[in-house]
């Protein structure tokens, strides 16, 4: 069906994080994904998701180095471990509140999100619910996949297709895969619109890894913000609202772009690998 044309991870949950050649899937996904997130005594965790809370998070990146240890390159250009407390004390200082990072998902942690103004960006009875918070925005309050820091599938998935298609449909918007936070990006073969949408409930093999193709994303304001040297664009989001708005389980039709996977075996991904697609079971 395609090649890996791309691999990414997230040490930290909302930072930028670093492009691989090759990494060990297991279980809980790729090997150093999400495998800590900034909180505050409030018990929320950061996501940029809530960009007026968190969102300078995205000015942070993340990595594991040489020896496995996760590092934070801070917007100054300092790199520090994670062990290290400054961490912490410099963190707090760019969210101007006081926040620590945990590789310890808290029993009762929340999940706040930015209510987006054009149709799609939320379901309609999850829109309802929605509060003002102190920054003035509009959220809505959720949790996190239980025990992890990924928001729900431990594996994300977009095309070149799909982001092909939408720099036809917004020809002046940066479609660069790295605002969208995928694990993997794929090269499908031939493809054109939105060929992911035909693999929900299939297999799909990726070097030595087997995945199950879960639900199409739904899509939040991140991908409108800056990430690094990419420049906000609030145009992103209200293209793909236009153009691709899908069924995604009970929730309605919401603007998705990519797919969340589920992973069925283990094994070793890397940069060129072939993906076959299995029927849905």
């Amino acid at each position: 069906m395609g090649t890996v044309a791309a691999l990414y991870r997230y040490p930290v949950k909302s930072m930028l994080g670093e492009a691989v050649i090759a990494v060990a899937v297991t279980e809980g996904g790729l090997s150093g994904d999400r495998v800590y997130a900034v909180l505050d005594g409030t018990g929320a965790v950061g996501s940029a998701k809530h960009p007026r809370k968190w969102g300078a998070l995205l000015r942070c990146r993340s990595r594991l180095d040489e020896s496995g240890v996760v590092r934070v390159v801070l917007p100054d250009g300092t790199a520090l471990p994670v062990e290290d407390p400054e961490l912490d004390a410099q963190l707090s200082k760019l969210l101007g509140r006081q926040v620590f990072l945990s590789a310890f998902v808290p029993e009762h942690s929340r999940l706040e999100r930015a209510v987006p103004e054009y149709e799609g960006g939320v379901p309609d009875s999850v829109r309802e619910t929605a509060a003002v918070d102190a920054t003035g925005a509009s959220i809505t309050t959720g949790g996190v996949a239980p025990g992890t820091f990924f928001d729900f599938g431990r594996v994300h998935l977009v095309t070149t297709a799909s982001l092909a298609r939408m720099r036809e449909v917004y020809p002046a918007g940066d479609f660069d895969a790295r605002r969208f936070r995928p694990n993997l990006v794929v090269d499908a073969d031939g493809g054109s619109g939105f060929p992911e949408d035909a693999w929900l409930g299939s297999r799909l093999r990726v070097g030595e890894a087997l995945f199950k193709v879960l639900v199409s994303t739904p899509r939040c304001v991140v991908p409108t913000l800056g990430h690094g040297e990419l420049p906000a664009d609030p145009g992103i989001m209200r293209a793909v609202a236009r153009e691709h708005r899908v069924p995604v389980f009970d929730l309605g039709r919401l603007s998705c772009l990519g797919v969340y996977l589920d992973v069925l075996e283990a094994g070793t991904v890397r940069v060129g690998d072939t993906i076959t697609l299995d029927a849905a079971a």
